[in-house]
């Protein structure tokens, strides 16, 4: 047993300024090159101009000719399009905001600037945050930079497809995603980096374009934890212009030692559709917690079962009313009708994609009147069910956190999607769609390969334990590499 013990992070400014002034400009030139170099993935919609790029990495060079480094200074960042940026085209992946230009910039964005993150280009999406696969945006798809033994073009996971491929690629050490039921983690997975959905609460959601305002969460990509940690400090923290917004994440047990983690392995997750190389690697994952001398401990979630059909529920009811306010009026695609009712039919019909306007139409479906009893109130109340369910496996059984599968298999190939039925697509976030409805903090984290495709395993703990999770999964990366090395 490597007998390993909780440790302290190191502090921010260790982790990214060891590096000479001059190396602010090497690395925004060489994230340029190589997001040049990778057009043919799709990552960005927009690309930020390379002299404006250049002119930011001098001013950060500047800065730290002085000694006046900022925590993030010079580290190129990527940003999903769904997150407003002032003064640069912000999509969503969708023709009804492909001209839209905001005023100010989200929360996260202008804590990344605050702190030096230079922004390269905003990333790829499926349209609205609606997808599993990033293949239903208005810009394209996004192909995963991973190539198989295959050798065939496979998906690089969505929603935030973009982000994570731009991170798998070797555009950027961070970017940032959004996670709704999965949409920062199944990419994660994909890709083969790592993927964090902090506790919902913890990042502000103010500027990112909602999907699902009560499920919405800013997420955060890395190739390595100290990389993430460093950004999720920066974009942490209460926001006075989001009402859900909690202070902090709560302390760490710093010095706890592996013996005494006990570590949940939810029999629920283990469904019929796991390939065998992800339960394989599950099985790794668990073996390799044992030698690293935690307790391994069977528990149970029993609205797990149910919680994929009630996220659907909730969350296109509200995406159903998030996206009303599109109507061609007051800004975005606007086409033409000789009746203000048709203007509205035909903006409505032509700016939204079809797995869009598939979603309003079960949203407004599970509002209506003779169907809300029936389908949204008791969704609702599976997942207060669900929530109870965390709560007693955390509180009363003394779980310190749970390892499951991130997704049911490996990326497919783009020809492997096209006579899939939506519903099939759906139920890809089947294993992160809990720790969404129950706003708990989750990851993925790279564990393995199968046939050179990556395979993610995902930890969850008890909400707001969000440091406390990125120290396990340092703790993961740093074993690894010892058994790597010895």
């Amino acid at each position: 047993k490597l007998g390993l013990k909780m440790r302290v992070s190191l502090p921010l400014k260790n982790l990214h300024h060891h590096a000479t002034p001059h190396r602010h400009i090497e690395r925004v030139r060489e994230s340029i090159k190589q997001r040049d170099q990778t057009k043919d993935l799709n990552i960005f919609i927009t690309a930020i101009p390379s002299e404006d790029l250049m002119a930011l990495a001098s001013s950060s060079n500047e800065r730290s000719k002085l000694g006046k480094d900022r925590r993030l200074e010079g580290m190129p960042v990527a940003i999903k399009d769904n997150f407003c940026t002032k003064d640069w085209k912000t999509s969503c992946g969708s023709k009804m905001l492909n001209e839209f230009i905001p005023t100010y910039d989200a929360t996260v964005v202008s804590r990344l600037k605050d702190e030096g993150a230079i922004i390269i280009g905003k990333t790829n999406l499926d349209e609205f945050g609606m997808g599993s696969n990033s293949t239903l945006s208005f810009a394209g798809p996004v192909v995963s930079p991973i190539k198989g033994d295959d050798k065939a073009d496979h998906v690089a996971g969505g929603s935030s497809g973009g982000s994570a491929a731009a991170v798998a690629a070797g555009i950027v050490p961070v970017a940032i995603g959004s996670d709704t039921g999965g949409s920062v983690r199944l990419p994660a997975s994909y890709c083969g980096v790592y993927g964090m959905k902090p506790s919902y609460g913890v990042v502000s959601r103010y500027g990112l374009i909602p999907y699902a305002s009560s499920l919405d969460t800013p997420g955060i990509f890395s190739r390595d934890i100290a990389s993430l940690e460093s950004v999720f400090e920066v974009i942490s923290g209460h926001d006075a212009r989001d009402s859900t917004s909690v202070s902090s994440s709560q302390s760490d047990d710093l010095e706890k030692p592996m013996s005494k983690m006990r570590i949940g392995i939810p029999k629920e997750f283990n469904v019929q559709g796991i390939s065998a190389p992800i339960r394989d690697s599950w099985q790794d994952a668990i073996y390799h917690f044992h030698q690293m001398g935690a307790e391994i401990v069977t528990t149970s979630i029993p609205q797990t079962r149910y919680a994929l059909a009630a996220y659907y529920i909730i969350a296109l009811a509200e995406a159903s009313s998030n996206l009303s306010k599109y109507d061609g009026l007051r800004y975005g695609f606007r086409q033409h009708g000789d009746t203000l009712k048709e203007m509205y039919s035909n903006t409505r019909s032509q700016g939204f994609g079809d797995e869009v306007k598939r979603r309003i139409l079960l949203g407004n479906f599970v509002l209506s009147r003779k169907s809300y009893e029936s389908y949204y109130k008791k969704a609702q109340q599976i997942r207060r069910l669900l929530v109870e369910d965390f709560d007693r496996c955390f509180r009363n059984d003394g779980i310190d956190f749970i390892i499951t599968p991130t997704a049911t298999s490996t990326a497919p190939t783009f020809d492997a999607l096209k006579d899939v039925p939506p519903s099939d697509v759906y139920i890809n976030d089947v294993f992160t769609v809990p720790a969404s409805l129950a706003g708990l903090p989750a990851m993925s984290i790279p564990w393995s390969t199968w046939k050179g495709l990556p395979i993610g395993l995902q930890l969850m703990g008890p909400r707001l334990a969000d440091r406390k999770m990125l120290q396990l999964a340092h703790l993961l990366e740093r074993s690894r590499d010892q058994i790597k090395h010895s």
